[in-house]
């Protein structure tokens, strides 16, 4: 009987590692090929990995929250099949994710870099790399409480310790009662490039009826990266109103054709990307990403557009379109369709959901008129669509100014004021408005 080798795949370019989650089978338990045998977490996304081989798992290599580098052996299962079916799992059904994340800076220590050969603790490479990164100590990482395996540092543990690392608030040296601190709100200090921000989180009491509810793991992931972002970019947002009454009324006159013509239901979502792309091509530095440093503007090459999408449970995923400029109205139609089904369905594929380079959220869809959107790091911008209504406006004629019933819409772009001025984010978003409002009404997709 022969036994095969089942290996932590790679999720995405900038994943190295993974936490397993769960084992969904045991020691002695028969694989079906493309069964779920584990669920694994990454800082971008929880997936389940599949066996690519039928037969039995013979030996799980690693526990439930064991942090395991891509490409290492993770589980043995025998067969009785001559070859695996495929060199590597393919992963499926991800629940969670989090918008891309820039590093924030920490604020520069003295200290010496740490030893690691002098250790009697574990440590993941990851860890290894962040605490040499930032200067930290042996004895200071060994001081790190670990939420892990055994009380093993997680990479969240160390990220989240950095913070607080040069905290500038004094603590008082008299006793302190246990009323006292639950009235005393809490002081945190985020290093960013040339700058500490103290953060102080007000007291929160809890009284007779209230509910409490812990945050799952992506609620948690948002959170931060929401809080970062903010840190790391100063934001400012524009507004302006299209009247899209030319691609409300193409929609209605097309989207029966071009069903049963393709297949796919038309929304706006396909039509907005469009012109989105377009403008991008027209300002192409609001396609652009601030280095670690926040010195250097990295413009890319690709136009990758993310759209913020609500799952069931609430939360929000951004599949992304890569290379949206490159495909026609069809090809646009199909991507949004389906990587909107399957994010619904929790099917994302961890390389969807990563590389964007703009977002575009449809706050429209809640029956919201506009709204002023957190920038998914590291882009630099972000379009709010509203709701679109319909309102008396003036229309000039050759034979005079009337008064006519036309469809309206705001559309809200939030953008990193450190590279993006507002005569570069004004114009960006005049121009997406300009090719809403001058929709071609004879083209046929």
């Amino acid at each position: 009987m022969a036994q095969f080798e089942l290996i932590m795949p790679k999720m995405g370019e900038s994943v190295a590692e993974a936490t397993i989650i769960k084992w969904t089978k045991n020691e002695g338990d028969t694989v079906k090929i493309d069964e779920t045998v584990l669920e694994i977490a990454t800082d971008k996304v929880d997936s389940e990995i599949p066996s690519p081989f039928e037969g039995t798992l013979v030996k799980k290599l690693f526990n439930e929250n064991d942090v395991v580098q891509v490409g290492a052996v993770i589980a043995i299962i025998s067969s009785d099949a001559t070859a695996p079916v495929a060199e590597t799992p393919k992963t499926t059904a991800p629940v969670a994710t989090a918008q891309p994340q820039t590093p924030v800076a920490a604020v520069q220590t003295t200290q010496e870099p740490i030893n690691f050969a002098s250790s009697d603790k574990f440590y993941s490479p990851l860890v290894k790399s962040i605490a040499k990164e930032e200067g930290i100590s042996l004895a200071e990482l060994d001081a790190i409480k670990g939420t892990g395996q055994d009380g093993r540092v997680t990479k969240a543990d160390i990220l989240a310790y950095l913070p607080n690392r040069n905290k500038q608030a004094t603590t008082a040296t008299a006793p302190v009662s246990a009323t006292e601190k639950a009235s005393t709100p809490s002081k945190t200090t985020v290093g960013v490039p040339d700058h500490t921000i103290l953060v102080q989180r007000p007291a929160v009491s809890v009284n007779a009826g209230d509910e409490i509810i812990e945050m799952d793991r992506m609620r948690k992931i948002i959170a931060d990266n929401m809080v970062m972002s903010k840190h790391v970019s100063p934001h400012v947002t524009s507004f302006v109103e299209a009247d899209v009454t030319n691609m409300v009324m193409w929609r209605d006159k097309v989207k029966k054709d071009f069903e049963k013509r393709e297949g796919e239901k038309i929304t706006f979502t396909p039509l907005f990307i469009e012109c989105v792309a377009k403008a991008i091509k027209d300002f192409p530095m609001i396609n652009v990403s601030v280095d670690q440093t926040g010195s250097k503007i990295i413009k890319r090459k690709n136009i990758n557009i993310g759209m913020a999408a609500a799952l069931p449970t609430g939360n929000l995923i951004v599949p992304v379109i890569k290379n949206a400029d490159t495909k026609n109205l069809v090809g646009l139609t199909k991507d949004v369709n389906d990587l909107a089904t399957r994010a619904r369905a929790n099917k994302l594929a961890p390389d969807e959901i990563q590389g964007g380079t703009f977002t575009l959220t449809n706050v429209g869809g809640f029956g919201n008129v506009m709204g002023t959107p957190i920038i998914a790091q590291p882009q630099v911008a972000i379009l709010a669509v509203g709701t679109i209504k319909k309102k008396p406006a003036v229309i000039e004629t050759p034979q005079g100014d009337m008064i006519g019933i036309r469809h309206f819409m705001f559309l809200s772009l939030s953008y990193d004021h450190r590279v993006v001025d507002g005569s570069l984010g004004g114009s960006f978003l005049r121009r997406v408005a300009d090719y809403m409002e001058q929709w071609d009404m004879s083209r046929i997709s």
